[in-house]
């Protein structure tokens, strides 16, 4: 029940690692990034639809740092100072699914970015994409209560037991459509395997947001609006 607390120090050095990380990457970019137009924005068929300069691409990843530090670390700070262990380990949760987010995601974007992918429906991309889900997942079930992770909705922030189950729900959806999506990209015909996981991941979150209203309305413990 304490490694949530001996592995507070390694997550704390991976999120200012990653952190600094992705903000480095930045500044290169804007500093010495490619000098062409770069693509910033792929529809839904992974076709890039939009482009912007080197400072854009560079000051996207700064603020992705910037972020990253401020809810991990905020996350980190928020943890310490609980005096519920559950509590504590549930904020822990929450600041590891914030770094295997922002930053990770900020990679992924600049790596399409930098590299000048115009489209990003292929199998590669979309096996990394899922493996980034899957890790979310692998997690997000057990973060607790916070304003920055997890299904927030109304009726999770007034029922415990909502707030549990949905993201518990959310997690595993996650997970199983991180797996999915993995195994199948190699073999998956394309953009209908990312048109498949960007549907799921749309059918996942409205139905752990249904989830979350729907156990906050049986809950007799439910606080009202």
């Amino acid at each position: 029940m304490t490694a949530p607390r001996k592995s507070a120090p390694a997550l704390n050095v991976a999120t200012v690692a990653l952190g600094l990380m992705v903000g480095g990457l930045g500044v290169w970019t804007i500093l010495a990034g490619p000098t062409e137009l770069l693509p910033i924005h792929w529809n839904a068929s992974g076709q890039a639809d939009d482009w912007g300069s080197r400072e854009l691409v560079g000051g996207a990843l700064v603020g992705l740092a910037l972020l990253t530090l401020l809810l991990g670390g905020g996350m980190a700070l928020a943890a310490d100072r609980a005096g519920d262990p559950a509590r504590r380990r549930a904020l822990r949760y929450a600041q590891l699914v914030v770094v295997l987010t922002l930053p990770l995601i900020g990679l992924l974007v600049a790596l399409a970015s930098l590299s000048g992918a115009t489209d990003i429906g292929r199998a590669l991309p979309i096996a990394l994409m899922s493996l980034v889900i899957l890790l979310i997942g692998a997690f997000l079930g057990r973060v607790g209560a916070n304003p920055f992770v997890g299904v927030r909705t109304p009726w999770a922030f007034k029922s415990r037991l909502a707030w549990e189950r949905s993201n518990r729900l959310a997690g595993r959806l996650f997970f199983v459509i991180g797996l999915a999506g993995l195994l199948t990209a190699p073999f998956a015909p394309q953009p209908l395997g990312l048109y498949a996981l960007l549907a799921a991941i749309g059918v996942a979150a409205v139905w752990s947001v249904f989830e979350s209203w729907r156990v906050w309305r049986t809950d007799p413990d439910r606080q009202p609006f």
